[in-house]
């Protein structure tokens, strides 16, 4: 039978056996698997991926995340769009 190494580092065979136990601690610190001794893979949370991918979020997203709420953004009035006609 095999054994898991560190708290975080699983033998292949272990981490296939244990799979849903590899995942959810993969949610508190990322994973590393080995093959034959040697550190082969990671599984991360899926925040932490995005955080290495660069991901930005929205602007949607970033304005309801404000860190300052009581900041009232002041934009001023749009002028209505004029369209034309064009001859193709």
């Amino acid at each position: 039978m095999t054994t898991q190494l560190k708290s975080n580092t699983w033998q292949l065979q272990e981490a296939k056996a244990k799979f849903s136990e590899v995942i959810k601690s993969a949610a508190k610190l990322p994973q590393i698997i080995t093959v034959r001794g040697e550190e082969t893979a990671v599984i991360l949370s899926m925040e932490e991926y995005r955080g290495l991918m660069g991901k930005k979020p929205s602007l949607i997203e970033a304005l309801m995340n404000c860190p300052h709420p009581e900041v009232e953004l002041e934009l001023p009035d749009r002028k209505a769009e004029v369209w034309r006609d064009i001859d193709l």
